[in-house]
């Protein structure tokens, strides 16, 4: 089994003040321990995935802050202190500056930075 801190894992994107660092933990898992500063609303690089959301499914803890995750099915606020699951159709907005985890699957949270990444230029 494969462990990750957030000091040994790489930068995967970095830019408007975000950080993403991200390792694979095995199992075709990765962790990421992401950065957003207040303010960071992430619909606008989400642009041209399916439904212009993040298709990527995350298990999820808020170290630091308080993020909206805007869905077809309403918005759901998540704070300091929570664990929880995001299915795939979603897109972070950070309401403080942010610290969280997410487990992802490896391939496909791979993909959605790299579109991130692409948006941005």
């Amino acid at each position: 089994m494969t462990a990750a801190t957030r000091n040994d894992a790489p930068v995967a994107f970095e830019g408007g003040g975000v950080e993403v660092r991200l390792k694979e933990i095995g199992g075709g898992m990765s962790a990421a321990f992401i950065r957003f500063p207040k303010g960071t609303d992430m619909r606008p690089v989400l642009k041209g995935q399916p439904d212009d959301l993040c298709q990527c499914p995350h298990w999820s803890y808020v170290f630091k802050g308080r993020l909206v995750m805007h869905t077809p099915h309403g918005d759901e606020s998540y704070e300091e202190g929570q664990a929880f699951y995001l299915a795939p159709g979603h897109a972070p907005e950070a309401v403080t500056d942010c610290e969280v985890l997410d487990i992802s699957p490896a391939k496909e949270f791979n993909e959605v930075i790299e579109h991130v990444k692409a948006q941005m230029g």
